[in-house]
């Protein structure tokens, strides 16, 4: 047995990893989710689907070229827990793992094809200090490392915001207004680019919107979305 894989086995004994979604002991192979609730995940297939529920979503407010998300979220679901653990409880790297994932199941649907460039939904300088990283760019870093191109922090949050999660769809796009603004001399650097803007979960759209519309002033820019999970929109 190899030494890493030594250390792991001891690692597991002292101190056991455990799905993200049951709870269960994870195998040697199995980073955070083990292979029967990913077996169980529910996947939207919102990328094989001709405007689709999320793409509808920005229809007449930002034009944009695809749009999809990989997991349905509820948050009464085992299956919320992926987000939350990525986001709150110190594990980005399982949005990173997961993102690759999405990537090698949804990219025989064409969805990534062209994507020149992976653009994380930044968090202001407050928020990532709080939590200590950005969620969204683990994602990104996910999506761009499968795909064989380059994360870019093109966008910046130039105020922060309150929750987004108890609020409606008008109160979310108010919440949002103003809030992304693209970085200093990166207007070149995107110039006639495909980016794919990166986030977390999809609810009203409101998030995804005011940063696709930081970087519309970009000459030739193609814009697509993606997001590991999707609030059921129809």
């Amino acid at each position: 047995m190899a030494l890493n894989q030594w250390l792991r086995a001891a690692a597991d004994v002292l101190m056991p990893r455990t799905c993200s979604v049951c709870g269960e002991p994870l195998g040697a192979d199995e980073p955070y989710v083990c292979r029967g609730c990913m077996a169980h995940l529910p996947r939207t297939r919102l990328e094989q689907v001709e405007f689709n529920a999320m793409e509808q979503l920005f229809a007449g407010k930002v034009p944009i070229e695809r749009a999809a998300g990989f997991f349905y979220y509820e948050k009464d679901s085992p299956y919320a827990s992926i987000i939350h653990d990525a986001k709150y409880r110190n594990m980005p790297k399982l949005g990173q793992w997961i993102a690759g994932q999405a990537y090698a199941e949804m990219s025989g649907s064409g969805f990534f094809d062209g994507i020149e460039l992976v653009v994380p939904v930044p968090l202001h300088r407050d928020k990532q200090a709080r939590r200590g990283y950005n969620q969204s760019l683990y994602i990104a870093r996910g999506i761009a490392q499968a795909a064989g191109v380059v994360v870019g922090e093109a966008v910046e949050a130039v105020r922060s915001h309150s929750t987004q999660t108890r609020k409606g769809a008008i109160e979310r796009w108010q919440n949002t207004r103003g809030m992304y603004r693209m970085k200093a001399r990166m207007s070149s650097a995107l110039e006639g680019k495909h980016v794919l803007i990166v986030d977390d979960v999809v609810t009203t759209g409101s998030t995804l919107e005011a940063c696709a519309e930081a970087l519309l002033a970009v000459p030739g820019i193609k814009i697509s979305l993606f997001t590991l999970a999707v609030a059921r929109l129809s």
